[in-house]
């Protein structure tokens, strides 16, 4: 049978719930969001314009109401019993009356039909819910539209930049109502103080913690992107590790680690070939005589790196090379890239070239795989999606690894290569330029 049950009808109701129509309804006018403004999704960076997608709800808004609000009463679809039920299941039709008769909180509008065999029948027409409270009544959601009007309140009266936000995430903010006033707090702090140049742990508010700001950045970047004036946001930083740098904080420095390759470099008086780790503002300073640069990604190959003239070796950083770009130097000095060959290593690769466009893979072919048989392993999550910046035989090796033709999830991590294949590596660069390996 296709009539409507009562679970049917009260799902509806749920599904207006679910998408936040009922909590909108009976905001006070004035106080949504406009029709040009259109909050991203969560993450995102920051409103954009756009127009407000017409209203999909059942059966909603009367004619000349606002778009959310003014929707009741409220006409449920209703699926009921014909001609043909009422002659084979008159029994079951009864039943089906008498429940949505009894269902709670729902008007019913009838029809007098006249069966040729069951004679006069009152059938159920049509379901109304009359009232919001009705409505929430039903699905047992009176408490948490009262708290949500009670928030939207609250900010009407401290941040009404902020209530579109209200209206674009009405169960995200029931959500956070335990938190709301902070979040409040936090806001009115940052437009009091924007761009303040201070650490999150400096921010000095009752109540509120560095963990505080740090577990609501996804939240309070959406806040924040409505409620600061553009010239106190950084649009080119995004995403929750560049929280702080968006909105002016200062944040902890990105780190390099680096060895030394050739004594007389002497980066540092008394160590030969020192081990150092600088900030990425440091680095890019560095006066060294550096006429060649390699990069690891395995901690044990970085240590035993091999010596060679003026050159340096860096501890890789994966898909970060934001640290890396602020050295202006690297892009005049040769670059040799060792990762694992796999999928993700060769799009490190391809990423780290982005930067540097002039960076060669080192140890990253196809014969030193094939030489390596016994150590191949499987890559966990191998990426499929394409990648660009690849040389002809990087790119056949990358889309051989990815479709698994050569056997699925192929993968050959770097610190199984033979100590002797990277020797023999550097002393081919060497016969091609003025590159030198060093003794000892």
């Amino acid at each position: 049978m296709s009539w409507s049950t009562v679970q049917d009808l009260r799902a509806q109701v749920m599904r207006l719930w679910e998408r936040g129509e009922l909590l909108r309804e009976g905001l006070p006018q004035g106080s949504g969001a406009p029709a040009h403004a259109c909050l991203p999704e969560e993450g995102g960076e920051g409103a954009q314009p756009c127009e407000r997608p017409a209203d999909a709800a059942v059966n909603s808004t009367p004619a000349g109401s606002p778009a959310g609000r003014g929707r009741f009463p409220l006409r449920l679809t209703l699926k009921t019993p014909n001609s043909d039920d009422i002659t084979r299941r008159f029994d079951a039709v009864r039943a089906w009356i008498a429940a949505i008769a009894a269902t709670p909180h729902v008007r019913l509008e009838w029809q007098e039909t006249r069966h040729r065999v069951q004679g006069s029948q009152r059938l159920p027409a049509s379901a109304w819910i009359d009232r919001l409270d009705d409505a929430l009544a039903w699905i047992g959601k009176r408490a948490e539209h009262a708290r949500f009007h009670s928030l939207n309140a609250q900010t009407a009266a401290r941040q009404t930049l902020l209530l579109p936000w209200l209206e674009k995430r009405p169960l995200r903010a029931l959500e956070l109502a335990a938190e709301w006033s902070r979040l409040l707090d936090v806001v009115a702090w940052l437009q009091a103080h924007p761009r303040p140049g201070v650490y999150l742990r400096q921010v000095d508010l009752p109540g509120i913690h560095t963990k505080f700001i740090e577990s609501q950045r996804g939240v309070l970047a959406e806040l924040l992107d409505l409620a600061l004036p553009a010239a106190a946001i950084d649009p080119a930083r995004t995403g929750a590790p560049q929280f702080a740098a968006r909105y002016g904080f200062l944040d902890k420095p990105a780190l390099l680690r680096l060895r030394v390759l050739d004594p007389a470099l002497d980066a540092l008086p008394g160590a030969p070939c020192p081990d150092l780790t600088l900030d990425a503002d440091s680095f890019a300073r560095l006066r060294l005589d550096v006429a060649r640069v390699f990069i690891t990604e395995n901690e044990t190959n970085f240590l035993a790196f091999p010596r060679v003239a003026k050159a340096i070796v860096i501890f890789g950083a994966g898909y970060g090379w934001e640290a890396l770009a602020r050295a202006a130097w690297l892009q005049r000095c040769p670059i040799h890239y060792w990762g694992d060959i796999d999928t993700h290593g060769i799009a490190i690769l391809a990423q780290l070239r982005s930067r540097f466009a002039h960076v060669e893979s080192l140890l990253m072919d196809r014969a030193t795989l094939d030489a390596h048989e016994r150590f191949w392993g499987r890559e966990d999550s191998p990426r499929a999606a394409d990648t660009t910046r690849l040389t002809a035989a990087e790119r056949s090796l990358y889309e051989d690894l990815r479709e698994h033709r050569i056997q699925p999830a192929l993968r050959l991590e770097q610190e199984y290569i033979g100590f002797g294949w990277l020797e023999k590596s550097l002393k081919i660069i060497h016969e091609m330029d003025d590159f030198q390996p060093l003794d000892g």
